[in-house]
């Protein structure tokens, strides 16, 4: 007698393992966020309501549905990217204590090495200037240029009688012209050593200083200067012309101002 087989029993089997599969796969997609879930399978009892896990996994489906419109650009809206950029340093500007070799590429240039090398060069040779100047300073004193104490002024006739002060600024000296004699006062105040204005309208030399007064001839006659003016040597050069020397001095107290060098005569 043959027993028969129940084949339901097998059918059941087989519907449980593929609900388990879709399970699996729903979970797997709600984690991962992958491709569509599959579509939920009948509870067991033959009804239609889907599983617990369908409904998370058609919620993550409609997300991605939209994520994907929104880069796709569907929907009419405009996708909008937003990229962040780090800013680049400042640029190294060269100004004049800044000395920047030209750079191509990474790598120093000959031309850039070259001119960076002649800044550095003139600016050491600068330096070494100015020490030198300065030791130079150091070892050698400073030398006053001083006019030359013997000169020629031009022939007798050239001048009037009277006071003449052309040379005064050059010279220091006045040149007097009288009508036998020429003879030459240094324009120095006895008092203190200033220099005195000659005052043509009042003929009088003046201190500016003190108020010391002389006579055109330089005797003094007010203030505090103690005695006149000082002349100097003047003689008539070999070729006519009138030498005067300032390193022989005359002074009328003395009575020097009778040596024959001390004025020169004239006709």
């Amino acid at each position: 007698m043959s027993e028969e087989i129940d084949l339901s029993q097998f059918d059941e089997i087989a519907d449980r393992v593929e609900r388990a599969k879709s399970k699996a796969a729903a979970v797997r997609a709600a984690k991962g966020g992958g491709g569509d879930a599959p579509a939920a399978a009948p509870a067991e009892g033959g009804g239609d309501a889907p599983t617990a896990a369908a409904a998370p996994a058609e919620k993550s489906a409609s997300d991605r549905a939209a994520a994907a419109r929104a880069l796709t650009g569907e929907g009419g809206g405009e996708t909008q990217i937003v990229v962040q950029t780090t800013p680049a340093p400042p640029a190294i500007r060269p100004g004049p204590d800044r000395i920047v070799p030209v750079v191509e590429g990474g790598i120093t240039t000959r031309r850039g090495f070259f001119t960076w090398l002649t800044l550095a060069w003139l600016s050491f040779a600068g330096a070494s200037a100015a020490a030198l100047a300065a030791f130079g300073r150091f070892l050698f004193p400073n030398v006053l240029f001083e006019p030359p104490q013997s000169f020629k002024i031009g022939f007798p006739e050239d001048y009037d009688i009277g006071v003449d002060e052309r040379w005064k600024d050059k010279f220091s000296v006045w040149i007097v012209k009288e009508r036998n004699q020429i003879y030459a006062l240094l324009s120095v105040c006895t008092h203190l050593g200033c220099t005195p204005n000659w005052l043509a309208g009042e003929a009088k030399f003046k201190c500016p200083c003190h108020g010391s007064g002389f006579y055109s001839t330089g005797i003094h006659f007010e203030g505090p200067a103690p005695r006149p003016l000082e002349r100097v040597r003047i003689v008539l050069a070999e070729d006519g012309q009138i030498l005067v020397d300032k390193t022989q001095k005359y002074q009328w107290e003395k009575g020097q101002w009778e040596n024959p060098e001390s004025f020169m005569k004239v006709i």
